[in-house]
């Protein structure tokens, strides 16, 4: 392996009003055709991309839950959880290159690019499976949760999830920071 070890890393999840926040961090082995930001492909081509991904790189998850959320706010613990996954990676990166305009405090360089998961394959590449990771989360909630449809809105402010707030109240993974969960 060269000396050049170039890591992407982005999150998902920081406008749910339920749920974890999740970044993947991704070293790829090898070009793979196809990577483009995970919100802009369809949910079968992101699980197919996601296998191929994890099969051809090096990669690392962080999770903060919503009680973390709530407690230090979701720009800090979309931080938080890029460092975590930065620091699960088996191999050391000598850069990492961060999705947006703010990085987490790790001593490794790093370069923010606003827009990188639409740039930036090693990005793309962990903006498609964190998405993928916490997508299968929230389908996991929802068994434990059905009256929030996770299945479908994956913790998102969707009409139907607001009105199963207002229906039911909130339930223990909601963030109550988050406005639209305690007004409901």
């Amino acid at each position: 392996m060269n000396n050049n070890i170039i890591a992407g890393t982005d999150e998902v999840g920081r406008g749910c009003l339920a749920g974890p926040v999740v970044a993947a961090a991704v070293i790829l082995k090898q070009e793979i055709a196809g990577l483009k930001d995970s919100k802009k492909l369809s949910p079968s081509k992101r699980v197919l991309l996601a296998e191929e991904i994890l099969k051809n790189s090096y990669y690392g998850y962080g999770i903060v839950d919503n009680k973390k959320i709530d407690e230090i706010n979701i720009l800090k613990a979309s931080l938080l959880a890029m460092k975590g996954a930065i620091l699960n990676l088996p191999v050391k990166p000598n850069l990492v290159l961060v999705d947006g305009m703010y990085k987490p405090d790790l001593d490794i360089p790093m370069r923010t690019i606003i827009g990188g998961d639409s740039s930036e394959d090693v990005i793309s590449a962990a903006s498609i499976v964190a998405k993928v990771y916490r997508d299968n989360l929230m389908i996991k909630f929802n068994e434990k949760f059905p009256n929030y449809d996770f299945i479908r809105n994956k913790g998102y402010g969707t009409k139907n999830h607001l009105k199963s707030l207002r229906a039911h109240g909130y339930c223990e993974i909601h963030r109550k920071s988050f406005k639209g969960v305690l007004d409901r």
